[in-house]
């Protein structure tokens, strides 16, 4: 069962953002579905985090883990997993699918905050993937991922950049012209920019290594991660 420790009201988070994903949680692992992108992506990210902080045998933490996509992919590396997330009905889907895959990650429907006052510090490697656009305080959030941490060891964030190709791309582009995502998945406003998260980061006392950004081809369907930032970027942290 998926362990609940903590009630709406006490939430750094969005009662529309959470109510949105859960709508769409039964569609999670369909890879055909609104969350195509994540499937798609999700080599990108894994090979990205085991590169940088080699899974194997670590402690990860995957806040904002939704149904599981990258808990379970992490945990396939050789990671022992504790994937978190404040959607109930999508941490539901994590557990089924995880008793039909047969992978052993753990599910708990907790926030980063308060696990952060349970277990400071006990975590090799932690991941916040694109989450931090969905929160009304992603700074919070960004230092209580660095609170978990033990030193030494790896954060990783992914979101989206605030500037007008941004717009372009990942709100006009992927949600009104491709039909990537549903209109409204993303609030422009609430767009991060690398600058930000890096200061963020460092206020938490983590020091940024590397910032990479995460591109899409539009004819060729492919994704990939260059040194452009504009858009997508994923940002690699250490304690």
């Amino acid at each position: 069962m998926v362990q609940k420790t903590q009630t709406i009201p006490e939430l750094n988070a969005d009662p529309a953002e959470l109510e949105k994903f859960s709508a769409l949680a039964h569609r999670w692992w369909d890879k055909n579905s609104e969350f195509k992108p994540l499937h798609e992506i999700n080599p990108l990210r894994l090979d990205y985090i085991d590169q940088h902080a080699g899974l194997a045998g670590k402690r990860v933490l995957d806040v904002g883990c939704g149904g599981g996509i990258l808990s379970e992919s992490m945990s396939l590396r050789g990671a022992d997993v504790t994937g978190i997330d404040l959607g109930e009905k999508a941490l539901k889907v994590a557990q089924l699918h995880k008793l039909e895959s047969g992978v052993q990650v753990e599910y708990r429907l907790i926030s980063v905050e308060q696990l952060a006052e349970e277990l400071p510090g006990q975590f090799d490697v932690v991941t916040c993937m694109e989450m931090l656009e969905h929160v009304p305080d992603p700074a919070a959030i960004i230092a209580a991922c660095a609170k978990l941490v033990k030193p030494g060891g790896h954060v990783f964030f992914s979101t989206i950049n605030r500037n007008p190709k941004a717009y372009l791309y990942a709100v006009l582009g992927a949600e009104y012209v491709l039909n990537l995502l549903p209109r409204g998945t993303h609030d422009y406003a609430k767009f991060i920019k690398p600058s930000e998260l890096s200061a963020w980061a460092r206020q938490g006392g983590l020091t940024t290594r590397a910032l990479t950004g995460m591109r899409y081809n539009v004819l060729s369907k492919r994704y990939w991660l260059d040194q452009d930032v504009s858009v997508n970027y994923i940002v690699h942290t250490t304690r």
